[in-house]
Formats: C-alpha cells, structure tokens, sequence
C-alpha cells in the first residue's frame, strides 16, 4: 500500500517530467557536438608540440641537404620547413663547388629553428708564374796591354733582367796590383805599379741577393803589363794610303782603333794630305771625318786621337801614326809622292 507522499512523487504531473526528459536530451546532444573552432585549434597545437620544425631557405636554391646523413631533398630559395624529432639532428647543405655548411641542431618540440644561406662562388687569383731571371751573362772587358804605372778599367756589361739590385764583388791579382776606385760597382780602376811583365787579372762575382745559384754569376779579365824599358819611346807609322772611298779608309781607321785600344797610354796622330788642285780646306775636312768616325763609332777617347794638317800631295792621303808616351810627334811631309 502505497503512502500518500510516494504516490505524490510516483505520480507526479505530467508537464513536469516531461520537462525532465527534455533537459535530459539536451544533455546527450551536448556531449556529442562537434567542438568549437577555438578547441579544435588547440586540440591541434598539442599534437604539433610534439615535434620541431627546421625551416630552411638558400640563395640561390637546389642545393641537397643531409640531416643525419640521409638525403633530404634540395634547398629552394623560399623557407622549406622539416619535421624533426626532438634531439639534436645533424643538418648539411652541398655547395655546388663542394663546399659543405654543417650545423648541428638541437631540435625542441614547438619550436623552430632557422637556417638562411647565401651562396657566394670565392673567385680566386691565380698570379702569373714569374719566370727567374738567372742566369744572365756577365762581362767584364778590359785593355790588352799597359806599361807599368798605368790605370787599367775594368768593365763589367751584366745583362740582368729582375728587379733586385745587383752587388758586384771584385778581387784582382797579384797582390802588387791595388784597386783605386769602383768597389761594389761594375767598373773598377786598378794600379798597375809594380806589376811589370806580369798580367793583372780582375775577378768579378754578381748576384742578386736572391741565394739561387743560378742567379750568382762570375766572369774575369786580364791585362797584360809591359815594363816600362820595353815600351819603345819613337812614333810608329802605323798606315799609309791614299783615300779614294770613304768605306775603304774607314777599314784602314778601325785597325788603327784596334791598335789604339792595345796600346795604352799611346795616342793616335792622324796627317791628312789633300790632293793638288783641291779646294782649299780639303785636308781639314777629311781630317774631321776620320776624327769624328774614330771618336764617335769606334768610342775612341777624343783625347787620345790628334789631327794634323799635312799640306798638299799629289792624291788626297792619310797617314796614321801611333805615339807612345813621351815620344816626340811625327812631322808631315807634303809634297811625298807614291
């Protein structure tokens, strides 16, 4: 037997618990309704946190990239992102001249890690070989022959190319023979005295300071010197002859230059004859020629070469006379016919 407050409650109105079933469907609808944009962004977030994302970008692209070794396809020149697992993740990007950039990244879920390259090819100047300039030849000239007492200069002619300034190392013998002037230059003045019926011989070494052997170079003269009682104390007629053709005479005034240069401390005396029925001045004239060839082609010190005017001959002549030092000049003779 039912009370009469159950039966209250058992048999409620039915408007209200209709109201009951109604909130109660509500209910069940809530809880199977799609969620809202804003949870489903965050639902997303979460998964991504799990991860790292490597953004890379080269300029320019297509260049291959390693992670850990494996291929991972090739750069582009806008931002690529990668996946990675969280740890640290060896990242290599290939140059295309081989050239390799490697970073090691410590990948952290949710984060990213930016990597931006610009690819510049290194030009590089190569400097043209230079070539050596050694070895090069070395000279040294000098007179043939002096008297004792005499100066002797010996010259050096080096063709050196290169650019470093060359030392110049003299020594002369023997030891009666003494250098006056010129040291740690390519010419040297040497003092026979002393040295009669012997020869001075000058040595020289030249290098570049470079310490390359081929680049230390040596060469040698010598003079030979007459004592003084054996040098004679007359003129000597070198040559005579008419002069027909300049060309023939200048072949007569190089052996006299020749001559001249084994004779030191002489000089040359050179008597010019004009032909009869010359106009007047006709021996001075040709005796300027053979001065000026003499001095000016063959580098005869003018100081040692004399013009005298002889007169008049029957043909225009030339003689040449080489005079020792001290020796009394010869004298024209005019009017001598061949």
């Amino acid at each position: 037997m039912l009370t009469r407050s159950r039966i209250r409650r058992d048999f409620a109105p039915r408007p209200a618990r209709r109201a009951v079933a109604l909130l109660a469907l509500l209910a069940v609808f809530a809880s199977a309704a799609p969620l809202a944009p804003e949870a489903h962004a965050q639902k997303k977030k979460a998964k991504q946190r799990t991860t790292g994302n490597l953004e890379v970008s080269t300029t320019p692209g297509g260049n291959p990239i390693f992670i850990d070794g494996a291929p991972a396809g090739e750069t582009t020149e806008f931002v690529r992102v990668i996946e990675l697992q969280p740890g640290p993740h060896t990242v290599e990007i290939v140059f295309p001249n081989g050239t390799r950039w490697s970073h090691v990244v410590n990948t952290v879920a949710g984060r990213r890690e930016c990597v931006a390259l610009t690819y510049r090819p290194r030009s590089i100047s190569i400097p043209p070989l230079v070539q050596s300039p050694c070895p090069y030849p070395v000279n040294v000239s000098a007179p043939a022959t002096v008297a004792d007492g005499d100066v002797i200069t010996f010259s050096a002619d080096v063709s050196y190319t290169g650019q470093s300034a060359l030392n110049y190392t003299w020594t002369v013998s023997p030891p009666a023979a003494r250098i006056l002037s010129g040291v740690g230059t390519p010419t040297i003045t040497v003092d026979s005295t002393g040295s009669g019926n012997r020869r001075v011989t000058a040595i020289l070494v030249v290098d570049d300071g470079s310490g390359d052997r081929a680049c230390r170079q040596t060469s040698q003269a010598s003079t030979a010197v007459v004592a003084q009682a054996v040098i004679p104390n007359n003129p000597k007629r070198f040559d005579e002859f008419p002069s027909i053709a300049f060309d023939d005479d200048k072949a007569r005034l190089d052996n006299l230059a020749i001559e001249l240069q084994n004779s030191p401390g002489s000089t040359a005396h050179v008597i010019a004859y004009a032909g009869r029925g010359r106009r007047a001045g006709h021996a001075d004239r040709m005796g300027r020629r053979a001065l000026d060839y003499l001095v000016t082609t063959r580098g005869i010190d003018s100081s040692r070469v004399v013009f005298v005017n002889g007169g008049t001959r029957e043909r225009d002549t030339y003689e040449l006379w080489i005079v020792p030092q001290g020796a009394e000049p010869p004298r024209p003779t005019p009017g001598a016919r061949y």
